[in-house]
């Protein structure tokens, strides 16, 4: 029997499966550069934390910045343009506290194929809605669904963002808040940026409750661990 390696129709199949593996990496990998700057997580060898919430503002917003502010801990928060339009004193309240406001585009769109012209002005728009909302301009920005595309590198120089991506992502929009809390628990490391959710998108009025309670669990048993938590843009400026 020959070797199955030796099929000449092999090469091509191995070939293109390792070009999208690779194209798959480039688009959605954590720690990919290849659409543009990007940080994934702070300095392994420092006891701090990020904690980031994407989707925002919603009706869960202002539940979460009451838990934080209990332990007097700070945040970033990824708003859509869109839900900052529909509620901007939810967008403002973030700024009541020490907590930083990014870019999370401002439809939630897959940004896969799209063309560079659709990717700027997406993120365009958000940006505009967060400064005239808080009189904040955000200097950072998470894509949606984590996937970056080809324009991503040209838009993040001309309205001066950095992509910020996660080294712990909750899955709490579809998991139960002990799994959620458990997911995140078991993954924190040192320097780590964890990926939630105070929103669904662009919905109106979403059902966050699981991610407010696993906030509720998550916070506390991070503290006594002694770790500390810190704003993205603090994460990365220390490392």
């Amino acid at each position: 029997m020959s070797c199955p390696m030796s099929c000449p129709m092999l090469y091509p199949m191995l070939a293109t499966s390792a070009a999208a593996a690779a194209m798959a990496w480039a688009v959605r990998g954590r720690s990919s550069q290849v659409f543009g700057p990007t940080i994934w997580r702070g300095n392994p060898g420092r006891r701090a934390i990020a904690l980031t919430f994407d989707d925002g503002p919603g009706p869960a917003t202002p539940q979460i910045l009451d838990i934080l502010a209990s332990y007097n801990i700070p945040a970033t928060f990824f708003q859509c343009g869109e839900n900052v339009l529909r509620a901007p004193e939810l967008s403002r309240a973030v700024c009541d506290g020490p907590y930083e406001i990014g870019n999370h585009s401002h439809t939630h769109p897959n940004f896969a194929l799209r063309r560079p012209p659709y990717i700027v002005g997406e993120f365009l728009r958000a940006q505009s809605a967060i400064a005239e909302a808080t009189s904040r301009t955000p200097a950072l920005m998470r894509p949606p669904f984590g996937v970056r595309w080809f324009g991503f590198r040209e838009m993040q120089a001309r309205l001066g963002l950095m992509c910020v991506m996660w080294s712990v992502i909750g899955l709490d929009w579809k998991l139960a808040a002990p799994r959620i809390a458990e997911r995140v628990l078991s993954r924190a490391r040192d320097g780590a940026i964890i990926c939630l959710h105070d929103g669904r998108g662009t919905l109106k009025d979403p059902d966050a409750r699981p991610t407010i309670e696993a906030v509720r669990r998550i916070v506390p048993a991070l503290l006594e661990k002694g770790y500390h938590f810190e704003t993205v843009s603090q994460l990365v400026c220390r490392t």
